[in-house]
């Protein structure tokens, strides 16, 4: 029995929630686990709001798109804001988007985000950027691989129609200044 509601335990951080599971041991090695790789300052109540895939992959490759030795099951795009704003309309086009919020931490989560929900947006983190050099200006859209080639059949169309929109907003926005 805890002393404690589940809502007190929820809005402590990862840290504080060890101290107070310390005399129970599988709750205490998976909070330590966290506390381990730097996530410890986490509440408690963010866990499980971090998507994760139902089980561990046999195997995980990381390559360009162009040189995967198998079929990809989520590609992971990286890139200026403006340019994949472009790959997300495009994937709205496609009917292959999902409703899910712009995902922060862990990067990691945008791939089981993508192959449950869709096509997904993420800022990335601090983990990823430090590993692969990604910019502050950089962020990431994740596609499901099945999903590729139908995004890719529409940004042809969607990149047409933001130049013509671009032209438009700038006259406005001129006659706007003018007026």
């Amino acid at each position: 029995m805890f002393p404690a509601s589940f809502a007190y335990v929820a809005a402590r951080s990862v840290e504080e929630a060890l101290e107070f599971f310390s005399s129970h041991t599988k709750i205490k090695r998976a909070l330590q686990a966290l506390c381990d790789t730097g996530l410890g300052y986490l509440k408690m109540d963010e866990v499980p709001g971090i998507a994760r895939l139902p089980k561990s992959p046999g195997a995980i490759v990381y390559a360009p798109l162009g040189d995967t030795p198998v079929d990809p099951d989520v590609v992971l795009f990286i890139g200026p804001p403006g340019r994949l704003m472009l790959l997300q309309e495009a994937a709205v086009r496609a009917g292959v988007a999902t409703n899910v919020p712009f995902l922060g931490r862990p990067t990691c989560m945008a791939l089981p985000a993508a192959l449950t929900a869709g096509t997904v947006a993420s800022t990335g983190c601090i983990g990823n950027r430090v590993y692969t050099g990604a910019g502050d200006d950089e962020i990431y859209v994740a596609v499901r691989g099945r999903d590729v080639a139908r995004v890719a059949d529409e940004t042809e169309t969607i990149a047409k129609a933001n130049v013509a929109l671009a032209d438009y907003h700038r006259e406005r926005r001129a006659t706007l200044a003018t007026e």
